[in-house]
């Protein structure tokens, strides 16, 4: 008896034991297919780019590009999957606003996109757009004012006419980049009723409340406060729910903060440099993102430097520990992506026209090179289809 249960056992082990190999090796076909916004003005770009990563060796493959659109700089996904919106960053003076927002409906079959409509986004230069997690709502942030709207989802996908519009006020003690409000990103946190937005020129970070029945966003008393002069960019939320980093443009920092996930407070706890010991150049960082993992952060940051600097994260406590810089093999990178699989990192360089592709090593978080890269014309923002 004993003799037939111990090979009973051993047969099951054996068994996992093939199905966890044959699990773990198995190769994956799926191309994941990513967007790419651009700048159209002043360069040879026409729209969003679509390209398929091959997920063995990280190169980059053409597929399609949007009917042409002006400026349609950063982008982002509805959940369900059938449409994309964009900002069109355009800007004149503060009397005459000509920035917009425009909706695409996707048809993944071709990998196509076509235009539904564009409308006012109430402010200069948009710079960022989110869609609310009910996804009703399409939210955007104007850099050159300062301000933020919310434009209700139509049921085809199309855009009305804003339903909210938020002006900043104030200012900072940089007087060339902090003459006045500059609203940067939008974007809803781990509470599906707080909104974060982040003001570069007057070193805040807005904590809305959101209301989607009315389409409007209602301001709350915890605001939270940046270092004086830093420039709040871009924020990253953890997997886990309880830290928030925040990416600073103006004096290359992160700021790490714990969040009370009921009102959406932040309380900071940690402040780390982006840059590289002794470095005394313009830090111009730009974004932030964490692998799906929650083990590894990382930066970018432009103007004299462009690299992106990499930081593992405690488990438990959430701080920061800088693990070095890595070469963003071009100028001003923008933007950054990591695939769904958390396997590569897509640096977008803007001034250099091209699209650079690391593998992340997942025992220590530093990024390897692939040799692969894509020319794709002033990119500034890649979103990938999940």
């Amino acid at each position: 008896m004993k003799t037939k249960l111990c090979l009973a056992i051993f047969l099951v082990l054996l068994l996992n034991s093939f199905n966890m190999e044959k699990t773990e090796y198995t190769p994956i076909n799926k191309k994941p297919v990513l967007f790419i916004g651009t700048y159209t003005e002043g360069g040879k770009s026409s729209g969003v780019y679509v390209y398929e990563l091959d997920p063995v060796t990280g190169a980059l493959n053409y597929v399609n590009v949007s009917p042409k659109t002006t400026n349609p700089s950063y982008l982002v996904i509805h959940p369900n999957h059938k449409w994309l919106y964009t900002v069109n960053e355009l800007g004149g003076n503060n009397e005459k606003f000509t920035g917009a927002v425009s909706a695409f409906k996707l048809n993944m079959d071709k990998k196509e996109l076509e235009l539904l409509n564009t409308v006012p986004s109430h402010g200069n230069y948009p710079c960022y757009i989110s869609v609310d997690k009910s996804g009703g709502y399409v939210m955007t942030a104007n850099y050159g004012n300062g301000s933020v709207a919310v434009f209700p989802i139509k049921e085809d996908g199309s855009l009305s006419e804003a339903s909210f519009i938020d002006q900043h006020q104030g200012k900072g003690p940089n007087v060339k980049r902090q003459e006045g409000p500059h609203a940067h990103m939008i974007l809803q946190g781990f509470n599906d009723k707080i909104v974060y937005n982040t003001d570069l020129g007057v070193d805040k970070v807005y904590v809305y409340n959101i209301d989607t029945d009315s389409g409007k966003l209602i301001p709350t008393d915890y605001n939270y406060s940046a270092q004086p002069g830093a420039g709040p960019r871009h924020l990253a939320f953890h997997p886990n729910e309880k830290w928030v980093y925040l990416v600073n443009e103006l004096n290359g920092s992160v700021e790490v903060c714990s969040v009370d996930k009921k009102t959406g407070a932040l309380t900071r706890f940690q402040i780390i440099s982006t840059l590289p010991k002794g470095e005394t150049g313009e830090p111009g960082s730009a974004d932030i993102h964490i692998t799906p993992n929650g083990k590894y952060l990382y930066a970018t940051n432009r103007a004299e430097i462009n690299n992106i600097a990499m930081f593992a994260i405690h488990p438990e406590t959430g701080e920061l520990k800088l693990l070095g810089h890595q070469s963003a093999k071009g100028k001003t990178p923008r933007n950054f992506a990591i695939d769904p699989s958390g396997t590569f990192l897509l640096i977008a360089n803007q001034k250099s026209d091209n699209i650079v592709v690391y593998r992340i090593d997942q025992k220590n978080g530093l990024l390897l090179e692939t040799g692969k890269e894509a020319n794709v014309p002033s990119p500034v923002c890649i979103k990938f289809f999940e």
